[in-house]
Formats: C-alpha cells, sequence, structure tokens
C-alpha cells in the first residue's frame, strides 16, 4: 500500500476555501483525506490518500487528467481555478510497510 501526500501552502484568507474545494471533489473517495494545520505552517492544506500500489495511482491520476472521474460540472468549472489558491505545495509517495 502507498500513502500519497499533496501538501499546498495556501495564499493568505484563501486556506478554508482551497480544503472545502478539495473536500467537495473526494467526498465520495474513501481513500482520500483532506487536512488543514493545526500545529504547522500558517495555511497549510493536505490532500493525503491511499492506493494499492503505485500503478493503482497513476491510474487515478490518469483517469482524473482525461475526465474519466465523474463530478459536477460546476465543480469541474471550479477546479479550473484552484491553482489560484495556492501559492506552493509538494507531492510525498509513502510505502506503508507495517499498518
Amino acid at each position: 500500500m502507498y500513502v500519497v501526500r499533496n501538501t499546498f501552502i495556501a495564499k493568505p484568507g484563501h486556506g478554508s476555501k482551497l480544503a472545502d474545494l478539495m473536500s467537495r471533489v473526494f467526498a465520495d473517495k474513501d481513500n482520500y483525506r483532506v487536512m488543514t494545520d493545526f500545529v504547522s505552517d500558517f495555511n497549510t492544506v493536505v490532500m493525503e490518500s491511499t492506493h494499492e500500489s503505485l500503478a493503482d495511482y497513476e491510474r487515478s491520476m490518469k483517469d482524473y487528467a482525461e475526465g474519466k472521474v465523474s463530478m459536477d460540472p460546476a465543480l469541474v468549472e471550479e477546479m479550473k481555478n484552484y491553482a489560484s489558491l495556492w501559492q506552493s505545495g509538494k507531492r510525498e509517495v509513502f510505502k506503508v510497510v507495517k499498518g
């Protein structure tokens, strides 16, 4: 199993908007969760997902990029501007060894 963690530093005043948007996009996905800073850098939003394999993760990214993920059209439109809500970010991929 793999854990993929996308960490965003939102623009000031946009952390809640970004977290809300991500929460709505992945609301029906059991293997995704969205977190915000409690004791961390200000304006941090983390989207974390689990995948059985790296191939599974790559397939989900491809499906999303190709529009194969069913999503409300209004949400699709809203996602077009999600990059305007954050100023930097990173992606980490971890292999679960126990758990």
